[in-house]
């Protein structure tokens, strides 16, 4: 088996998620309580109990997944020590989780980088309110072009048809008008914060990159780790932090991580916390792939590996 490690994004997150890791496994339940000690309040109260409104915010829920998805990683890294990747990922927030597998830096940094990072966001929402669209089964040329017409962003390039802008929602309400136009029918509104991963972003970015600067403790990965802006790992840990800033206002290039770890070999997808979108994404990219998901303890159990 040549595993690539995908890690969840926003949107996984459910109340009550990784409540058996947490029982089950040790290890698991050691990075709840690292958490809850690093950030100074009982984050897994928030996570085990809810409420949903408390979990789905940017706020709670960033850190959230990051630390369901290292808990996951972890007991599977303690059930199946064998099983080491050949590259890691994570979708927008995922990919601190992917760093923290990678190496790059410890449970705790990551934590306090991406407690940071969704500060920053929710105050960029608050200042530049937007929204977000998936587009589903549209050309990708005629996308971007539809939306540089309207002034807005393409946030993300998920799967084979399937994409997600960005921008000011009126914009947004408008670039979605000339694509049905142009017949794309499948096209859905997301019930998000804002307009992630677009322009309106840029001062959360921006600032980011500053508290990244002032980040000391972060080495390149020991396994590659594909970054969603460059769809490619970094070659410095400059680099590495310039990507990070960089990708909360750029565009998510999810695919092409995907098909870069299948062209280095990986014929299995492993994907770490919530959910199971990403290998979702994966079978309609690749579909011949090997798709595992641990987001649970029962799924650490029926991984049989």
């Amino acid at each position: 088996m040549k595993a690539f490690f995908v890690f969840s994004g926003q949107g996984a997150q459910n109340v009550g998620m990784g409540r058996d890791l947490y029982e089950s496994s040790a290890e698991a339940r050691r990075c709840f309580d690292a958490a809850d000690s690093a950030l100074g309040y009982r984050l897994s109260e928030v996570i085990f109990n809810g409420p949903e409104e408390k979990l789905t915010s940017s706020l709670y829920c960033q850190v959230a997944i990051y630390t369901m998805s290292c808990a996951a990683y972890e007991a599977f890294r303690a059930g199946f020590p064998a099983v080491t990747p050949v590259a890691c990922a994570g979708l927008s927030l995922g990919e601190y989780a992917a760093l923290y597998a990678g190496g790059a830096f410890d449970f705790e940094t990551g934590l306090r980088l991406l407690s940071r990072r969704a500060e920053l966001m929710d105050r960029a929402c608050a200042a530049h309110p937007g929204g977000m669209a998936s587009v589903l089964g549209g050309d990708a040329a005629v996308i971007a072009e539809v939306c540089k017409e309207a002034d807005i962003d393409v946030a993300n390039y998920n799967s084979p048809g399937q994409i997600v802008i960005s921008g000011v929602r009126e914009k947004l309400e408008r670039a979605v008008a000339k694509l049905k136009a142009r017949g794309m029918r499948k096209i859905f509104v997301l019930n998000v914060a804002g307009a992630f991963h677009s322009r309106l972003m840029s001062e959360a970015g921006e600032g980011l990159a500053g508290v990244l600067e002032a980040e000391t403790t972060i080495v390149l990965p020991r396994v590659p780790v594909y970054h969603n802006f460059t769809a490619a790992p970094a070659a410095s840990v400059e680099e590495l932090k310039r990507n990070l800033a960089a990708q909360v206002a750029g565009s998510v290039r999810w695919e092409s991580c995907l098909r870069r770890a299948v062209a280095e070999g990986a014929d299995t997808v492993i994907e770490f916390g919530p959910g199971n979108v990403l290998t979702g994404l994966a079978r309609r990219t690749v579909p011949e792939l090997q798709l595992i998901n641990i987001n649970s303890a029962e799924a650490l159990v029926a991984a049989n590996l």
